[in-house]
């Protein structure tokens, strides 16, 4: 059995872990490795060491800092089908979807060898008689990232290249399920050149997560998960001195138009849905069908759905892979029979799949619900599987209604021809990332993402100028040298007062 270690001051560590927990590979059910889980001196000793070696790192040019990261950014690119191996076999999406989370994650690398320029300041000559004023942005210390299992390499380098490059020290905390890709990472990061003790990673449960909230070692926490873990972060981390960054949960709506090209719509929907198994914070797992265009757009999206090849995730032409454990699985297959019993139309039910040779994995098929009700817990939850609700509205008013009135703001979209809608929609909904026929509108690392109400806790997005904004701390600092032009114009205004 392989055993799962941390990664602290550049090397492998053991510590004295509390126990081990099992770590499976979701196609076929079976535990591979045993990952070893942090105590809380354990995190003492990471975080000691981080905060001695961030300060000297904070010292190190912008120069070198972006050599680094040029270094690093080229060693993700090199090792990514190995990345991507990793990802398949902990949590279990097909091995093109991993290659497109690395190459995701890598567009904030890209941004990261530009903080030479991200982190200008503003100069002001002569504010008073001989007085300048200049601004500057330096690092908050020791930062933390507390990752989901679904983005194992995207995610964290959603955080980490940006903490790094702005002059911080990072304890990486990944999800249980997926700890791997992080330890490739923080290899890769040595053979760049990063000091030891820089980037760090200690893996545990959520006592572990516990004792990073309240740790008097830790300046900064960012966080990546469900909305009501983002609350506990949200909470424990601010009361306890901490800037934090909370991205929560979403339950993602677009409304199709009935102007809209179906074909186009149900092909993008479908991707948008049951892409990753469902299991994305960005996934499409709600459409609301406008002016009577439901019926046939479900059978659209059926017809593309049919054919997604479910199975393990370097089989050859295989589009969709396990959902991550049997306890995810159950959970979804019940609220798919709670929303039939309540009158939906299971229009595609891949509740009764089976992978030959797999059978012990945790595979669902896609599924379509149509006419779901407004109050079954598939639509107010969110799923985080292969499962499509179908709504219905006569107009576009009414639709926009029934999306601005769920809880969760993180991405919305509209498939239609119609600019003067589109437009109005993107003014009109109550969401942080919209997309115009884009059904994941994912936006580019040097943009910033996050969504509103509660899929964002706080105000600062992830990634992009946001990041830099919160990994860093604003300095204005103003100064006179006096001449003896200065000193003598000073002298006198103040005679004369």
């Amino acid at each position: 059995m392989k055993t799962i270690r941390h990664w602290v001051g550049g090397e492998y560590y053991e510590g004295s872990p509390l126990g081990v927990i099992p770590v499976e590979n979701p196609a076929t059910g079976e535990v591979t490795a045993e990952l070893l889980q942090a105590s809380k001196e354990d995190l003492d000793h990471t975080v000691e060491v981080a905060r001695d070696a961030q300060k000297e790192w904070a010292s190190y040019s912008l120069s070198k800092r972006v050599a680094i990261m040029f270094k690093m950014r080229q060693l993700v690119l090199d090792h990514q089908d190995e990345m991507a191996r990793l990802i398949v076999e902990e949590h279990g999406k097909n091995y093109s979807d991993a290659i497109g989370e690395i190459q995701r994650g890598r567009e904030t690398l890209d941004f990261a060898t530009a903080i030479n320029v991200a982190l200008k300041g503003e100069y002001s000559h002569d504010v008073s008689t001989g007085v300048d004023i200049h601004t500057t942005r330096q690092p908050v210390g020791v930062v933390a990232g507390i990752c989901p299992f679904n983005f194992p390499a995207m995610v964290p380098m959603w955080m980490h290249p940006l903490a790094i490059a702005t002059g911080n020290a990072f304890i990486l905390k990944p999800a249980s399920p997926t700890p791997s890709a992080s330890l490739l990472t923080a290899e890769l990061y040595k053979e760049a050149g990063l000091p030891d003790g820089v980037f760090n990673v200690l893996s545990g449960d959520r006592r572990s997560v516990q004792d990073i909230l309240v740790h008097p070692g830790i300046d900064a926490i960012s966080f990546v998960g469900s909305t009501p873990v983002a609350h506990i972060v949200q909470d424990t981390g601010v009361s306890h001195g901490k800037r934090v960054q909370a991205l929560g949960g979403a339950n993602n709506h677009a409304i199709v138009m009935p102007d809209s090209d179906l074909d186009f719509a149900a092909q993008h929907i479908c991707a948008s849905a049951f892409g990753a198994a469902g299991e994305r914070c960005m996934a499409l797992p709600v459409v609301v069908a406008v002016g009577g265009c439901g019926p046939e757009l479900a059978e659209k999206v059926k017809k593309h759905a049919e054919a997604i090849k479910v199975g393990e995730g370097m089989g050859e032409g295989v589009e969709m892979g396990p959902v991550i454990s049997a306890k995810a699985k159950d959970r979804i297959v019940g609220l798919i029979d709670d929303a039939q019993e309540r009158g939906s139309t299971v229009i595609l039910d891949g509740r009764g799949l089976v992978v030959p040779g797999y059978e012990n994995g945790h595979f669902l098929g896609p599924t379509i619900l149509d006419d779901v009700p407004l109050d079954a817990p598939v639509y107010t939850e969110e799923v985080f599987g292969p499962v499509l609700a179908i709504v219905h509205a006569d107009t576009y008013d009414e639709a926009l209604k029934i999306v601005n009135a769920q809880p969760f703001g993180n991405g919305s979209a509209i498939f239609t021809n119609d600019g003067g809608v589109a437009r109005r929609f993107t003014l009109d909904v109550e969401a942080g990332m919209v997309g115009v026929n884009v059904p994941i509108p994912t936006p580019v690392a040097f943009y910033s993402f996050g969504g509103w109400k509660e899929s964002l806790l706080g105000d600062t997005h992830i990634h992009g100028p946001e990041g830099v904004t919160f990994y860093t701390r604003a300095k204005a600092i103003t100064e006179r040298w006096p001449t003896e032009k200065t000193y003598a114009a000073t002298m006198s205004f103040q005679r004369e007062e």
